[in-house]
């Protein structure tokens, strides 16, 4: 389905995913070059308010994105399926499979951007589809939730964000590293907490994966063609 375009020659349409029929959002502004595809955690879905900061300054750095709702409404609402990481990352990988076969992204390098729960999720799919998804970056997450063995098979270059003042995840997130062969870094935001609610902190995020999805979906895109 062709998505219309707006006056600016943004684009964006709703999706349904198969096979549990979640909806998203895919939005293409014009000359994109990658698509990013949002792993929510914790229950949240495509309406996060802090996820579509970030989707919207990715979409100024020429990239797609597809939010899209992993869980149904009522499994969100399921404690045990919030936090069923593997569950997670086959629906991501169903929303990875929508964005490569749309007519709009086919074709464009794709990454993943967890955050939560949905760090691990996006970091179990990259290791399970390490020839489709080119690059993750994680806002706040608990990548250690995915485990030591798909950590140790994620190919695709990491970036790990990381509140400054959240000591305990900033623990989990060193923790996740090292077991990461992968390019990895962990990138802190001084002052930040859990949520990113501090002034600038998330545009600090934002202003991060951008350079970091640029850096090795579409430097490196470019690079392999020369």
């Amino acid at each position: 389905m062709a998505l219309p375009p707006s006056r600016s020659g943004h684009r964006a349409a709703p999706v349904v995913i198969p096979p549990a029929g979640l909806a998203g959002t895919l939005e293409v502004p014009e000359g994109a070059e990658a698509v990013v595809v949002f792993a929510h955690g914790s229950g949240s879905g495509r309406h996060s308010p802090r996820n579509r900061r970030v989707a919207a300054a990715l979409h100024q750095a020429g990239l797609a994105t597809l939010l899209s709702d992993l869980l149904t409404g009522e499994e969100a609402a399921d404690r045990q399926k919030v936090f069923d990481i593997r569950l997670l990352a086959r629906r991501l990988e169903a929303a990875v499979h929508c964005a490569t076969g749309h007519a709009a992204t086919e074709g464009l390098p794709v990454g993943l951007f967890g955050g939560s729960t949905g760090a691990a999720a996006a970091l179990i799919a990259a290791a399970e589809r390490p020839a489709t998804v080119g690059a993750v970056v994680s806002r706040g997450g608990r990548p250690d939730l995915a485990g030591e063995r798909p950590l140790r098979n994620v190919a695709a270059p990491t970036l790990l964000i990381v509140g400054g003042a959240d000591r305990e995840v900033l623990g989990l997130n060193e923790w996740a590293r090292s077991w990461m062969a992968c390019p990895a870094e962990l990138a802190v935001v001084p002052g930040a907490t859990h949520l990113f609610e501090e002034p600038g902190a998330l545009e600090q995020v934002a202003r991060l994966a951008a350079g970091w999805f640029r850096r090795w979906l579409v430097r490196e895109a470019d690079q392999a063609r020369t």
